[in-house]
């Protein structure tokens, strides 16, 4: 069975894909980066890693290999059981197990499982077509010796003018004395300007003063208080508590939850069976449904599961 190549496949779509009975494989988003030494660029991309403790089934593997090879689900269940033994004999001879372009696992001497992701491919699919690459750094040239060299070499003159007369002196003393008289003149205009703006400037300032104690501001009629109720995004990652054809039966079982405290239990639509499903809660991660999804199993329904979709 070509367990690897569905995982492959799953990683793309998804944050978390579980291995039942041997662990899952989580992805984390990694932004681009720009190494300081070999000025390589890498584009973003999801970083790859296993988590052994997350061995329960959420049906998300077994209905994909159920679709593409077109067999039942419980016959899908048991490829994955059977696939799991096999690598736990392999990896127990001392041999070690590769999953193609996902990466190595190999037992440690504490018997624990060692996991080495591989760099083949990049899951973010928004970074398609996108690979590393060097760029070498760019060498900047200071010309700042050649400029002082060519200003010591090339030293700016000023050249005076000749005069050919000296009875400019006549006049310019003729016209600095005009330039007095008609700056006293002028110093008397400016200041009768300045005196008629400043009281001109306060009577505005007194009418605006009267306008204001004379007007009232009341309003008869306020407007009503408004209320929003914000509804918080929800996540993808969907505990179903059950399927019901007739809706109002939905609607008891969500009042059921609820009264137990599951206070996020509500309906999510009809599934591709025309059944109403009902769900314990919505998250944003796989990791965060699958512990609720644990916790439900062992306090309250067996048979609770993980439905994976967008709303």
């Amino acid at each position: 069975m070509q367990l690897d190549q569905y995982i492959s496949d799953l990683l793309y779509r998804y944050e978390c894909v579980i291995v039942p009975g041997f662990g899952a494989f989580l992805t984390q988003y990694q932004p681009a980066i720009i190494h300081e030494t070999t000025q390589a660029f890498y584009p973003p991309k999801k970083k790859l890693s296993f988590n052994a403790q997350l061995t329960d089934t959420d049906g998300l593997l077994a209905n994909y290999i159920a679709k593409k090879e077109m067999i039942p689900h419980e016959d899908a269940n048991a490829k994955i059981v059977s696939y799991v033994r096999f690598l736990f004999d392999s990896l127990h001879k001392g041999k070690a197990v590769e999953f193609k372009n996902i990466g190595s696992f190999q037992l440690s001497e504490e018997n624990t499982l060692q996991f080495e992701p591989s760099y083949h491919l990049n899951y973010l699919t928004t970074s398609f077509g996108l690979s590393s690459f060097t760029s070498p750094q760019i060498a900047r040239e200071v010309y700042k010796e050649e400029v002082e060299a060519l200003k010591e070499k090339e030293p700016i003159a000023f050249t005076p003018e000749r005069r050919t007369s000296t009875g400019w002196m006549k006049y310019a003393a003729i016209a600095v004395i005009g330039f007095g008289v008609a700056g006293f003149g002028g110093f008397n205009y400016l200041k009768n300007i300045e005196a008629h703006n400043y009281a001109a400037e306060q009577e505005a300032k007194s009418q605006i003063d009267e306008k204001i104690q004379q007007a009232t501001f009341i309003i008869e009629n306020p407007l009503p208080a408004i209320t929003l109720d914000l509804i918080q995004p929800k996540g993808n990652y969907h505990v179903v508590a059950g399927a019901f054809r007739i809706k109002e039966n939905a609607e008891k079982r969500i009042q059921q939850l609820q009264s137990k405290g599951y206070d996020k239990a509500r309906l999510v639509g009809m599934n591709k069976f025309g059944l109403h499903q009902v769900v314990y809660g919505s998250y944003q991660t796989g990791q965060e449904a699958l512990v609720v999804l644990r916790t439900v199993r062992k306090e309250d329904n067996k048979s609770a599961w993980l439905d994976v979709r967008e709303l």
